[in-house]
């Protein structure tokens, strides 16, 4: 069958006909539901917790200090060099690496150490999903490369879902050059389906809920 018979099939099953331009694209269909934020931080414990990572929940900045001490355990660390983390004072903890700015530098660092830590964007309830906008406070190594992964989030940093997340961020690619969205631990399975964590990143995450 040749090209412009195929072509006149689709258009006849369109209802178009030759030469005609397409209809303009209808709007977007954002729906973002009215979610309590203590259903939001439930949601999002119960979604990470399935897909194998841990949550923990902290009143206040020096409690999320305190856990992320815990969590650590004599481990070392690379901290990113968000604001927040500053805040809690987690990039000032023992064995914790912070303020790196060089590239060179950071990956040295991020392929040696324990765990990454970092703070996020924004997290979806209804996933457990960390959105995490690559910038020079949130580099994507810290993220991505250390075999562990500590995330320490604002509560009210939680939205409902991605309707919610694309309502707040409509055009990511005008703002950065990478927007991760990392759910779980990192998995994969072969042919025969044997599941493998930590291939493509962090075999373990954990999520710090503050507020």
């Amino acid at each position: 069958m040749s090209r412009e018979n195929i072509l006149h099939r689709v258009r006849t099953a369109l209802g178009r006909s030759a030469g005609q331009p397409a209809a303009e694209p209808p709007p977007p269909r954002i729906v973002v539901p009215v979610v309590e934020i203590e259903a939001r931080i439930a949601s999002m414990r119960t979604r990470v917790e399935a897909l194998a990572g841990k949550t923990m929940r902290a009143p206040s900045p020096e409690a999320a200090c305190a856990l992320v001490a815990a969590e650590l355990d004599g481990r070392t660390a690379v901290a990113s060099n968000a604001p927040f983390l500053a805040e809690c004072g987690i990039a000032a903890l023992p064995g914790v690496q912070s303020g790196i700015t060089d590239r060179e530098e950071l990956r040295q660092a991020c392929a040696v150490a324990d765990v990454g830590i970092t703070s996020a964007d924004y997290a979806l309830a209804d996933t457990g999903t960390l959105v995490m906008i690559a910038s020079p406070a949130e580099a994507r190594l810290v993220s991505l490369l250390p075999p562990a992964h500590i995330a320490v989030v604002p509560s009210g940093r939680i939205l409902t879902g991605l309707d919610e997340l694309f309502a707040v961020v409509p055009q990511p690619a005008e703002v950065t050059s990478s927007m991760v969205l990392i759910t779980g631990p990192s998995r994969t399975a072969d042919i025969e389906q044997f599941l493998v964590r930590g291939v493509h990143g962090p075999g373990a995450i954990a999520v710090v809920i503050v507020g």
